[in-house]
């Protein structure tokens, strides 16, 4: 079963960067595309940033685009979201997950809590 653990977030200041990393077990991780969702309280998750399994491919929502990067390693079977210009706007919890035949996964990972203050 796939095992998904996020790290890297914290709290930060507007304007700042952080990084965030998610290492995957339990499968050959590059024949899965990878994403990265986000939840607010009180708001759906909602998809930011994915990749295709070769890493070729990266697609952005609208409110991230030209300031998150999403990027893989699958030698060390982890993917990053570098996340520049962070705004009050972006605080959540963070979560990594798996596609495969354009189909999310059910197993999310515990998430990585981001704080950005105005």
């Amino acid at each position: 079963q796939v095992q998904l653990v996020e790290s890297g977030g914290g709290l930060v200041q507007s304007g700042e960067s952080l990084t965030l990393s998610c290492t995957a077990s339990g499968i050959i991780f590059r024949n899965y595309g990878m994403g990265w969702f986000r939840q607010a309280p009180g708001k759906e998750r909602q998809l930011v940033a994915r990749i295709t399994s070769d890493g070729y491919r990266k697609d952005y929502a609208d409110s991230v685009k030209g300031r998150f990067i999403i990027s893989r390693d699958n030698a060390k079977k982890t993917v990053y979201l570098q996340m520049n210009n962070l705004q009050p706007d972006d605080t959540a919890i963070y979560y990594c997950n798996t596609e495969y035949g354009r189909r999310w996964s059910s197993n999310w990972g515990q998430g990585t809590q981001v704080t950005v203050s105005s």
